[in-house]
């Protein structure tokens, strides 16, 4: 697997969050792992929507945008069938979209209590 140097990383994230803002994603957080050993991926990007219908309109405008910007496509896509909880897999950014109540139920900022985490605002 090819990693971006960290400024790509950057960029990446600061275009995943701005299309998440776009969409009314709500509390975006932007976990970083770039100083943890053999961490999965640089950055969790992580959000949620009020609906279903939310979650997979914002899921949908991060890939769009990414194609768009860095002509480039998820490895991986989970989740679309319910849209309760979407993951886009970027391999050095990973993006996770919930509806509230699934992002309460596996507070994944917890799980990951020793990456930085870092509130995004435009």
């Amino acid at each position: 697997m090819k990693k971006n140097n960290a400024e790509t990383v950057k960029l990446r994230a600061e275009a995943i969050c701005k299309a998440i803002s776009e969409k009314q994603g709500i509390n975006i957080n932007i976990l970083n792992f770039s100083n943890i050993e053999n961490s999965v991926a640089a950055n969790f990007i992580i959000c949620h929507g009020d609906s279903s219908v939310q979650v997979r309109s914002i899921a949908d405008f991060v890939d769009e945008s990414v194609k768009k910007q860095f002509k480039e496509d998820p490895w991986f896509v989970e989740g679309y069938n319910n849209a309760e909880w979407i993951l886009l897999d970027y391999a050095d950014i990973v993006v996770h979209i919930f509806k509230k109540d699934k992002r309460d139920f596996y507070k994944l900022e917890d799980l990951w209590a020793d990456a930085e985490i870092q509130q995004y605002s435009e």
